[in-house]
């Protein structure tokens, strides 16, 4: 396949931008169906170089960590990504870093300002970690 960093796609005239998605944009999350029929590349596990952190409904990755963070890569054009800027709220909430993948970058939406009583996610893996959170509540009891 070659570069998907930005592959030209001539038959249709789109250009194509690789993205690593962590959280709620992951299959079978709330927001996957945000990604509509983007194709997937693979699974992908980044450098040893962010903190995952639990901001309740969501994730959000921050440098300057030791934690690599597993996610999913797919092939979006410019809309979509444009699309997924609205999600993230790019630029004021979260912007946006190249990561070196397997088949050269992708865009990875880093958190601007996290709180500071957010929850680290030592694993790095916010699926694995939501499941086991949610395994693990046990409902209140009401008289």
């Amino acid at each position: 396949m070659g570069s998907i960093e930005s592959e030209n796609n001539e038959s249709a005239g789109i250009l194509t931008q690789a993205v690593f998605v962590y959280g709620t944009l992951r299959r079978g999350e709330a927001n996957h169906h945000w990604l509509g029929d983007a194709p997937l590349l693979g699974q992908h596990c980044t450098a040893a170089r962010y903190t995952l952190l639990d901001l309740g409904p969501y994730p959000a990755v921050v440098t300057k960590g030791r934690t690599a963070i597993v996610g999913e890569l797919y092939a979006l054009d410019e809309g979509l990504l444009s699309h997924l800027d609205e999600l993230e709220d790019y630029p004021r909430e979260y912007t946006r870093e190249r990561i070196t993948i397997p088949q050269g970058k992708a865009w990875m939406y880093l958190y601007r300002q996290p709180p500071a009583d957010a929850v680290i996610i030592p694993s790095g893996d916010w699926c694995r970690w939501r499941r086991t959170r949610v395994r693990f509540m046990r409902p209140t009891r009401t008289s």
